[in-house]
C-alpha cells in the first residue's frame, strides 16, 4: 500500500498558497461543516489490487460480428479499416445492428468501452444512404462533443460529410456561421444549444436522429430540463438513442417520453476495471497533504499523471504550486476557455506535460491514452464519480493505478 509516512518538510509558501490543504478536510464532519455535499464512501472502496493478465485474457469479450460484418457502406467500411479497428467493442457489436434497423435504442456501457463509434458508424451510413439525415448529438461537456468531433471527422472521411460543435466558451456568432453550411451532424451541449434554438439560428425540426451521450451526466449537472427543451423541437418521427453509464429515475422518465419501444443493451461490468490497481494515500493528522503528493509524484513511475481536485479554484492553486516545484503541468476547468482547456488536453495527450490537475470535468468520456496515475487529491463527491475519474488510466488492456488521499 502506499499508506506511507513522509516526513514534514512543507514550505509555508505553500500551504499559503493552496486553501485547506490540511489532512483533516476529509473527515465526514469537517466536509459537512465547510460545505462539502458529497456522500459519505467507505476507504475500503478505493482500495483494489489489480487481476493478473492470465486471469483476464479468459472473461476477454469475443464479438459476434466484425465490422467487415455489418451492413454499411462499403466506403465506410474501408475507413474504419484504415482506422485500425478491426473487432467491434462489446457495445459496439450488440447496439450497432439494432441502430441499422432503425430501432430506439438505450446503451448502458461503462466510459472507455467505445459509445462513440457504437453510434456514429450507424448514422453515418444513414447519412451516405440519405444526405438529408442529419443527427443531433447532445452531451454534457465541451471536451465530450469535441472528442466526438474528432472521432466523426476520422470515420467520415473522404465521405463529404460535415459537423459542427455548439458549445458555450466559444464564438457564437462562428457557430451561427457553421450552421448555414447544413452540417449532417450538430453536437452540443445543452445551454449553447437551447441558446441557439431560442434565437432561432438552430431549427431542430430537420433532425430525425439524437443521441443523449452521458445521458446520467447531464442530469447530475442539472441539464436535464434543457434537454427535455431540446427533445420537444425535433421530428416526431426520429430515431433517439440514449447511451449511458446508469439508469437513475429522471432518465428513465426521459426514455418513457422520447423513446419509442427502445432496446436495451446492457454490458456488464465490475465497478471498476481489474486492471486498474488501486490503493490509498493516508495523509497522517499534521503532515502537508501536497508535500505528501509531492513526495509521491517525485518517483519514477509516475510518468503521465491526472490530478483530480474539487474545485475550479483548488485546481488552479494545485496546478500552479506543482509547476513552481519543477512540474510540468497544466489545468482544466470550468473556469478556462473551451480555447485553453483544448490547449491543456492537447500538451496531455501528445506528453509535453507530465501531469493535468482536472475537475470533474475530465472525468468522463475522454480518452487519453497511456495514463499511468489518476490520484483523487479530493475524495469524489459519489463513488460513480470515483468510477469515471480512474476510468482514465488502465485503458485499452493496460495496466493502470488510481490513489486517493485520504485522512
Amino acid at each position: 500500500m502506499y499508506q506511507k509516512h513522509f516526513s514534514r518538510t512543507a514550505n509555508n509558501s505553500s500551504r499559503r498558497n493552496f486553501t485547506r490543504s490540511g489532512g483533516r478536510r476529509n473527515d465526514p464532519k469537517q466536509r459537512r461543516a465547510r460545505g462539502f455535499r458529497g456522500n459519505f464512501i467507505s476507504i475500503d472502496k478505493f482500495i483494489n489490487k489489480t487481476v493478473p493478465t492470465i486471469a483476464k485474457t479468459a472473461d476477454e469479450y469475443v464479438p459476434e460480428s466484425s465490422f467487415a460484418d455489418f451492413k454499411i457502406n462499403d466506403r465506410l467500411k474501408k475507413v474504419i479499416a484504415q482506422r485500425g479497428y478491426k473487432s467491434p467493442t462489446a457495445i459496439q457489436d450488440k447496439t450497432i445492428p439494432h441502430i441499422l434497423e432503425g430501432k430506439d435504442l438505450i446503451g448502458l456501457a461503462n466510459t472507455g468501452t467505445g459509445k462513440t463509434a457504437a453510434f456514429l458508424v450507424p448514422m453515418i451510413h444513414k447519412m451516405m444512404v440519405n444526405h438529408n439525415e442529419k443527427l443531433l448529438a447532445i452531451v454534457p461537456t465541451r471536451e465530450l462533443a469535441t472528442q466526438i468531433q474528432e472521432e466523426f471527422i476520422a470515420l467520415s472521411r473522404g465521405l463529404n460529410l460535415f459537423s459542427v460543435v455548439i458549445i458555450g466558451g466559444a464564438n457564437m456568432h462562428r457557430q451561427i456561421s457553421q450552421l448555414r453550411s447544413r452540417p449532417n451532424i450538430v453536437i452540443g451541449t445543452p445551454g449553447r444549444l437551447k441558446d441557439l434554438v431560442q434565437q432561432k439560428k438552430l431549427d431542430l425540426s430537420h433532425f430525425s436522429n439524437v443521441v443523449l451521450d452521458e445521458a446520467d451526466r447531464m442530469l447530475d449537472m442539472g441539464f436535464i430540463d434543457d434537454v427535455k427543451f431540446l427533445l420537444s423541437f425535433l421530428t416526431k418521427e426520429r430515431q433517439t438513442l440514449f447511451f449511458s453509464a446508469t439508469l437513475p429515475p429522471a432518465i428513465e422518465n426521459l426514455v418513457k417520453n422520447f423513446l419509442k419501444n427502445p432496446v436495451k443493451i446492457s454490458i456488464k461490468t465490475q465497478d471498476t476495471p481489474s486492471q486498474i490497481d488501486q490503493d490509498i494515500v493516508r495523509v497522517k493528522q499534521g503532515e502537508d497533504k501536497i508535500e505528501v503528493l509531492y513526495n509521491l509524484l517525485k518517483g519514477v513511475s509516475f510518468q503521465k499523471v491526472l490530478i483530480f481536485a474539487r474545485t475550479k479554484i483548488s485546481t488552479e492553486k494545485l496546478s500552479k504550486i506543482l509547476y513552481s516545484r519543477g512540474f510540468k503541468t497544466e489545468s482544466i476547468h470550468g473556469n478556462k476557455s473551451h480555447g485553453k482547456r483544448q490547449i491543456a488536453l492537447k500538451m496531455f495527450k501528445e506528453d509535453r506535460v507530465e501531469i493535468l490537475v482536472a475537475t470533474d470535468i475530465a472525468a468522463r468520456g475522454l480518452d487519453i491514452p497511456n495514463v499511468s496515475h489518476v490520484i483523487n487529491f479530493d475524495i469524489p463527491a459519489t463513488y460513480e464519480d470515483y468510477i469515471h475519474r480512474i476510468g482514465r488510466t488502465g485503458r485499452a488492456d493496460k495496466t493502470g493505478i488510481a490513489l486517493t488521499f485520504v485522512s
